[in-house]
């Protein structure tokens, strides 16, 4: 019941935010709507590659609880009744086309930051927070993003960035939590993670962290009832200084 009552008083939600000595951001769903373009990047990429595969938005949304483009291409890769071997190095081939396709959508503009992102994160570093990035997305998939969202010296801004490849396990496994404390030498409860996911939230909170999660399209309807506090977007903290 708590994530409900945070829904209708973000008040509590800002306080939390203000406390921060720094806020680790996930990227896809949380910094932006980024997963519809995943989707068409990798069916791009099984074209490209002659596949008779394609993710429409039912399939894909069962797959994002595998985390990790190429841990899900391998899980899918498995389901088929009947297919020829798939070795890591076409995994990986196929992975990089996504990427790269992935790359060529984002730099159309199709897909700006989500409502409140912008604010608050120029609200923390006014208010001289530390920012960081935890996430399962790859380097180049946050570059594509932020290059175009932020301007191209966006990592300036970031004390940490802790990306999927980064690690052994990625989330719900909490390697790139434990990552970010210890490059930002910082204890858990001196920090908020802000989320969108199960996943997230199981691997933030697994680290000790406490989590905001703003609801996104492909998992607003997951179990969050481990999380501080639950919003739609984070326009909803009102650029809380």
């Amino acid at each position: 019941m708590q994530a409900e009552a945070a829904t209708i008083a973000p008040s509590g939600a800002s306080e939390l935010i203000r406390r921060a000595r720094a806020l680790i951001f996930d990227v896809d769903g949380t910094l932006a709507e980024t997963e519809e373009l995943h989707r068409q990047a990798f069916n791009g990429a099984f074209d490209c590659r002659g596949l008779d595969w394609h993710w429409d938005r039912a399939v894909y949304k069962d797959l994002l609880r595998v985390t990790g483009g190429k841990e899900r291409i391998r899980a899918y890769h498995a389901r088929q009744p009947i297919a020829p071997p798939l070795p890591d190095g076409d995994i990986a081939e196929l992975h990089r086309i996504k990427t790269a396709r992935y790359a060529e959508l984002v730099e159309t503009g199709c897909c700006p930051l989500r409502p409140g992102v912008a604010d608050l994160l120029t609200a923390a570093r006014a208010r001289g927070q530390r920012l960081a990035i935890a996430t399962t997305t790859s380097h180049g998939n946050i570059d594509a993003l932020l290059s175009r969202a932020l301007g191209k010296r966006w990592a300036a801004d970031f004390d940490a960035i802790v990306a999927g490849d980064d690690v052994r396990h990625k989330k719900p496994a909490p390697d790139v939590y434990l990552a970010i404390l210890a490059r930002l030498k910082l204890k858990p409860s001196d920090c908020v993670a802000i989320e969108d996911s199960a996943n997230g939230l199981i691997a933030a909170s697994r680290a000790n962290i406490p989590v905001l999660i703003t609801r996104s399209i492909f998992f607003r309807d997951d179990d969050f009832s481990d999380a501080r506090f639950v919003l739609d977007d984070l326009s909803e903290l009102g650029c809380p200084r």
